[in-house]
């Protein structure tokens, strides 16, 4: 049986408040009257995908500029060109395979599909006719909104519509979607390693410190050679080994691509990062206080780069590279994309200025050229180069550094 006992929690206001979804605020009070306290786990992921009322399944604002967040696709489409390039590269590779299925995990609104679609045609690749596409997300509305952007971007050949169990000759791509999986919150106290629960008090969500719910929490640190300071806060993510799990029994042959914000163990767990990377996300602001806005913000923490790569090797997949996006987006040909554009005479100098901006966003380490962009095979030989992953920067820094 698990104790629990009240914990400190932070009490600083979000930047901004848009309320509580009513109805998931009733369901999670619901279940913790009858149960006891949840997870963090729990809560996260009821708060982000339950059906209808969570953020990524109800009427909440969602990624773009006039949502909560803005991702890499919604900063310009630049970035799906040169992913497009990446694609093609995987399908040579390949042999050249017809039907290419690309698999987008978290596909949302189309953004990076169009745009990936959009920079075969711009490259005339002979990958157009070849490629299928499949948005897969957990929202139903949301999926026939991603193919509908598709069929009026005049892309509608290239959508798959197969079951999302077929098997793939191809890529499965996830950006920024495994920081977004549940995690559970710990704190280390007197060299015991403790669980932060949510519970129900007075007429708002609050946090409770307990046992841990399961052994998992303490073996991932302790495989990971991580030893928490005494009140230092951290998540962990064990949704992530099931995620890594399913997707490397979708593909038969070809890449898994992910593209996210993380560090290595050893760098997440760090002193530096006593408080975590938890944050929650609404109208462009970021706050720390989860328990609020329940169902209308984004929750997101850093993702554990060692448990990805640890899962995929216990999935069966063979490690093919890590880099930083920004070295990711310079290999694949960003700057010679970026002077294309200058040079033709139908672009503005305004819209130039505008792009030109988007880009170094995307390249800037201080903003999210320091994300992490990790590739994994089946049927692919381990040491394939991919274009992508074949340039470095002089100071890489420790993002994407291996353990």
């Amino acid at each position: 049986m698990t104790s629990f006992e009240p914990a400190l929690r932070r009490d600083e206001q979000p930047s901004l408040d848009v309320g509580d979804e009513p109805a998931l605020v009733e369901r999670l009070r619901d279940e913790i009257r009858a149960s006891g306290p949840i997870t963090f786990a729990r809560f996260m992921g009821r708060a982000l995908y339950e059906p209808g009322l969570g953020y990524y399944t109800g009427d909440a604002a969602g990624p773009g500029r006039s949502g909560d967040f803005l991702t890499a696709p919604e900063t310009h489409p630049i970035f799906g060109w040169a992913l497009a390039r990446q694609l093609e590269d995987v399908w040579q590779i390949l042999g050249r395979p017809a039907p290419f299925l690309v698999r987008e995990h978290g596909a949302g609104s189309g953004a990076l599909a169009v745009a990936i679609l959009d920079g075969l045609v711009r490259d005339a690749s002979p990958l157009r006719d070849a490629i299928r596409y499949e948005g897969v997300e957990v929202d139903q509305g949301h999926l026939e909104s991603f193919r509908e952007r598709l069929a009026a971007a005049g892309h509608q050949d290239a959508l798959d519509r197969g079951s999302s169990s077929t098997a793939i000759v191809g890529a499965i791509l996830a950006n920024e979607v495994l920081d977004a999986l549940p995690v559970h919150r710990v704190i280390a106290r007197d060299g015991r390693l403790r669980e932060l629960f949510v519970d129900w008090s007075g007429n708002r969500f609050v946090e409770r410190e307990g046992d841990p719910s399961t052994p998992r929490l303490e073996e991932r640190l302790r495989d990971e050679g991580v030893t928490l300071d005494d009140g230092q806060r951290a998540e962990i993510s064990l949704a992530l080994d099931d995620w890594i799990a399913r997707a490397a029994g979708e593909l038969e042959r070809g890449v898994l691509l992910l593209i996210d914000y993380g560090h290595p163990a050893r760098e997440l767990y760090s002193p530096r990062r006593a408080a975590g990377t938890l944050l929650a996300y609404v109208r462009h602001r970021a706050h720390d206080d989860p328990l609020r806005n329940v169902g209308r913000q984004d929750l997101t923490a850093h993702v554990d780069l060692t448990a990805v790569e640890r899962a995929a090797e216990r999935a069966g997949l063979d490690r093919l590279g890590v880099t930083t996006q920004a070295e990711f987006l310079v290999g694949l040909g960003i700057g010679e994309l970026l002077s294309a554009i200058q040079l033709d005479p139908t672009t503005s100098l305004e819209s130039y200025l505008g792009l030109r901006s988007s880009v170094v966003r995307l390249l800037d380490p201080a903003a999210t050229g320091r994300f992490a962009v990790m590739a994994f095979g089946r049927g692919v030989a381990a040491d394939t180069k991919l274009r992508g992953f074949g340039f470095r920067l002089v100071d890489r820094g420790t993002a994407t550094d291996p353990d």
